[in-house]
């Protein structure tokens, strides 16, 4: 009896040993590593995108935009605007003007369309700064306006209707010079020294 007892209590006792051994060993091999600071590395952003990320590009001044403009683009982007105007000498009013001449016109003063009072009262001409600025947008540059157009916001497709609007403008007065656009920072000349003698240049 005794020796029943003593092989039944050694069977126990080693399979208990068995299941500690087995998960000593499987604890060393599937361990995790732990990291010495919690948390995940991260990609290091390019040296590239970090210099150019906080700078936008600087937008081109009218003139430049004007000089290099297209008038082709320009009447088919103005396609989204004949569902109220039109642009043919002599061609009726719509919900707005007839654009023939605009370039150069005074504002407000298309015959035979009822204008509202806010543009009547903007006064001035339709230059290209103004056909831009409301182009644009409108009820930012004429506030008041009924027009409900919400305005273009691409320089370039703006550019483009521009010079479409001066090639059906007769009496449009020419472009402004790209080269009087000149950039707001670009440093001034030197002054000549005295006696005529060109200055030395400016340390940088």
């Amino acid at each position: 009896m005794n020796i029943e007892t003593n092989k039944i209590a050694g069977a126990v006792f080693g399979s208990l040993l068995f299941v500690v051994g087995v998960n000593v060993i499987a604890g060393g091999l599937f361990s995790p590593h732990k990291p010495a600071i919690p948390g995940y590395d991260l990609p290091a952003p390019e040296e590239g995108a970090t210099a150019g990320a906080g700078s936008a590009a600087p937008a081109e001044p009218l003139p430049v935009l004007l000089a290099s403009a297209d008038v082709a683009k320009g009447q088919a982007a103005a396609k989204k605007c004949a569902s109220c105007h039109t642009f043919e000498e002599g061609g009726a009013n719509k919900v707005g003007p007839n654009l023939h001449g605009v370039a150069g016109r005074p504002v407000a003063s298309h015959a035979g369309f009822n204008y509202s009072g806010a543009l009547k009262g903007k006064g001035g001409e339709w230059n290209y700064e103004a056909l831009n600025a409301f182009i644009q947008n409108p009820k930012q540059a004429v506030p008041g306006t009924i027009m409900a157009f919400a305005g273009i916001a691409q320089a370039k497709e703006r550019a483009d209707i521009i010079a479409y609007l001066k090639s059906v403008s007769p009496s449009a007065p020419p472009l402004p010079e790209a080269s009087a656009a000149a950039p707001a920072n670009a440093p001034a000349p030197a002054a000549p020294a005295a006696g005529g003698a060109p200055a030395a240049p400016a340390a940088q």
